[in-house]
C-alpha cells in the first residue's frame, strides 16, 4: 500500500527529477536544505521510526557536543535542556525537526544497491526500484558496530559486547570488566563504569587517546569547536595536545600509550573522533581503572596480554569503532576506501559519477549535527547548480 502511495506521489517509474536521500538520521534529516533550495526530495529510512540508533543506546548517554552547536535548521532545544543533551532530548529534537518541516520520510524502505544508468541513478530497495537524478547517501558512519576477529575469542566463556550494546552501568556492578579501545566510545564507557561499582575495570588500548574534558572552569570546551575547525590541522593538533596535558597531566605515566598522531590529524587520517572525559581519568588516577597492554589472545577462562599477563574479565567491551556497511549498497562503484568510508563527502563528488553524494561519513571537530548542516547546504548548492 505504501509503495503504491509513493508511486502516485513521486512517479518513480519515471526518473525522479530531484534527490533521493537514504537515511533519516542527523545527516539525512538535513535534507531540509535540499527542499529549501527547491530540489524535490524524498527520504528513505529502513527503520520504522526516527532516531532508531539513539533509542538503542544506553540510558545515560549524552551528546559530547554542546546543545547550541547541535541543532538542526529552524529548530532549537526546549528551555531547560542541559548543555550536553540527553539521548531522549536528541530523539525528541529529531522528531520535532521532521514534523515542523514536514519532511517526506518513508519508513520501512531498505536500500539494497545503487546503480548508475548513464544519466540517472537507480535505487534498488525492498519495495522496488526507484530511479532519480541525484542520490544522497546519509546512512551514517556508525551504521555497523565493529568487533575485531581476536584470536581465541570464540572459546571465551565470558561475554563479549560492543560498546553500542553497553546497556546500563548498574548491570556491571560486581563484575570484572575489560574495555578495549581508548577512543570516543571507549571513554564514554569508562565514564559510565567509573560509578558502576564494578569489581575490576581494565582498559586496554593500542593507541593513546586524543582526550578533552567536557568543561574547563564551567566553560563547555566544545563551544570553541567552530574556532578550532578553522585552524590549520597542525595548529589544532598542538592546541588539543596542550589542553590535554594541562588538564590531565602526562597520561603515559598512567600507563596509556602515546597518541600516534594529533587529534585533528586522526579525524582526517583514520576517522577517529576526539574522546571526552567525564570522570574516567579521575578513576584511572585513583586506581579504579587499571590500564593494561593490548590483548594478545583469548582463552576459555581469560585473556593473555601482550606482556604475557593473564587477566580474567567476566565481560569484554569492544570499543573498537564502527563501519559504514556500504559495501553492498555502493561497493561496485569504486567509491569506498579500505575501511568502507566514501572517498568523497559533502559537496565533493566524483565527476565520473554525477549525482551521487555522501554526507555524515566522517567525524568533525564541530560534531555531527553542525557538520550535517554544513554538508547539506554544500550538497544542495551543487545540485541546484547542476539542475
Amino acid at each position: 500500500m505504501e509503495a503504491e502511495k509513493l508511486r502516485s506521489q513521486t512517479g518513480w517509474e519515471a526518473v525522479f527529477d530531484g534527490a533521493i536521500v537514504i537515511g533519516a538520521g542527523a545527516a539525512g534529516l538535513a535534507a531540509h536544505a535540499l527542499m529549501k533550495a527547491g530540489v524535490p526530495t524524498l527520504v528513505l529510512e529502513k527503520e520504522s521510526r526516527l532516531a532508531e540508533p539513539w533509542h538503542r543506546r544506553h540510558q545515560r548517554l549524552h551528546l559530547n557536543t554542546h546543545r547550541d552547536l547541535s541543532t538542526l535548521p529552524g529548530i532549537g532545544y526546549p528551555a531547560g535542556t542541559p548543555a550536553f543533551p540527553h539521548r531522549t532530548a536528541v530523539i525528541r529534537h529529531l522528531n520535532d525537526f521532521s514534523q515542523v518541516h514536514r519532511l517526506p520520510v518513508t519508513f520501512g524502505v531498505a536500500v539494497e544497491e545503487i546503480t548508475f544508468d548513464g544519466d540517472h541513478w537507480t535505487v534498488q530497495t525492498n519495495s522496488g526500484s526507484r530511479p532519480a537524478r541525484h542520490v544522497v547517501v546519509a546512512t551514517g558512519r556508525d551504521r555497523q558496530p565493529f568487533i575485531p576477529a581476536w584470536k581465541g575469542m570464540k572459546d571465551f566463556a565470558g561475554r563479549i559486547v560492543h560498546s553500542a550494546d553497553f546497556g546500563e552501568a548498574k548491570d556491571y556492578a560486581g563484575k570484572k570488566v575489560l574495555v578495549v579501545g581508548a577512543g570516543n566510545s571507549g571513554f564514554d564507557v569508562l565514564n559510565q563504569l567509573a560509578d558502576a561499582d564494578a569489581e575490576s575495570i581494565w582498559l586496554s588500548a593500542r593507541n593513546g587517546p586524543s582526550l578533552l574534558p567536557k568543561r574547563i572552569c564551567k566553560i563547555a570546551v566544545h563551544r570553541l569547536s567552530p574556532f578550532m575547525a578553522r585552524l590549520p590541522v597542525r595548529i589544532a593538533d598542538a592546541v588539543m595536545a596542550t589542553t590535554q596535558r594541562l588538564v590531565f597531566g602526562d597520561l603515559t605515566k598512567l600507563g596509556l600509550p602515546p597518541a600516534s598522531i594529533g587529534g585533528a590529524s586522526r579525524l582526517s587520517a583514520d576517522y577517529t573522533a576526539i574522546a571526552a572525559d567525564d570522570g574516567a581519568v579521575r578513576a584511572i588516577k585513583a586506581g579504579m581503572i587499571v590500564v593494561v597492554p593490548p590483548l594478545r589472545e583469548f582463552t576459555r577462562d581469560g585473556i593473555i596480554l601482550n606482556d604475557g599477563r593473564f587477566i580474567t574479565p567476566d565481560i569484554v567491551i569492544s570499543a573498537t569503532g564502527y563501519r559504514t556497511g556500504l559495501e553492498q549498497m555502493v561497493g561496485k562503484l569504486g567509491v569506498l576506501d579500505g575501511k568502507g568510508v566514501p572517498l568523497f563527502n559533502g559537496g565533493e563528488a566524483d565527476p565520473r559519477l554525477p549525482g551521487l553524494w555522501f554526507t555524515g561519513m566522517r567525524p568533525s571537530i564541530r560534531g555531527c549535527f553542525a557538520n550535517a548542516r554544513i554538508q547539506a547546504r554544500a550538497i544542495a548548492a551543487r545540485i541546484v547548480k547542476r539542475r
